[in-house]
């Protein structure tokens, strides 16, 4: 199995990651059907800043850098206290080149061993419904789904 690290993120990686997470969400907000494509920057930027008011140094959010055994970054986790004892994923992201080496996984059990040690008993994560890759990961590393919203489109 994929050995890795969560590495406090640097700020010049927190704003690259910054950039390309704003247009990432915004896209795959439009692809879900929830913005229109005219709306979604604007929308997934506004998000962002609530959520991380003060950047790498807003209280109660991580930002890491995942690193590999040889010191490479792998790829990136934001995590954030929700409520008392719970923490949730914002992003997780693994650099397209390594996916399918193990790292997603690893990076999801070195959170919960992060997160036992940091007081949490539970961590919660959104996933975009055609996102069927991490779907079926959540899902062999045993989280369960707590609501489903569905959509037929006409």
């Amino acid at each position: 199995m994929a050995i890795v690290s969560l590495v406090p993120m640097s700020l010049e990686r927190y704003a690259a990651w910054r950039r390309v997470a704003i247009a990432g969400y915004a896209d795959e907000n439009v692809r879900a059907g929830h913005w229109e494509p005219e709306q979604a920057p604007a929308l997934s930027e506004a998000q962002f800043s609530e959520l991380l008011t003060d950047g790498l140094d807003t209280p109660g959010q991580w930002l890491w850098s995942v690193v590999d055994a040889g010191g490479e970054e792998v790829g990136i986790l934001w995590v954030a206290r929700r409520r008392a004892g719970h923490a949730f994923i914002y992003d997780i992201e693994m650099n397209p080149a390594r996916r399918g080496e193990g790292f997603g996984t690893a990076t999801l059990l070195a959170l919960e061993d992060w997160c036992r040690a940091n007081g949490f008993d539970s961590i919660g994560l959104h996933v975009f419904g055609h996102n069927e890759g991490a779907w079926r990961l959540y899902k062999r590393l045993g989280y369960i789904e707590t609501s489903v919203q569905m959509e037929k489109r006409l």
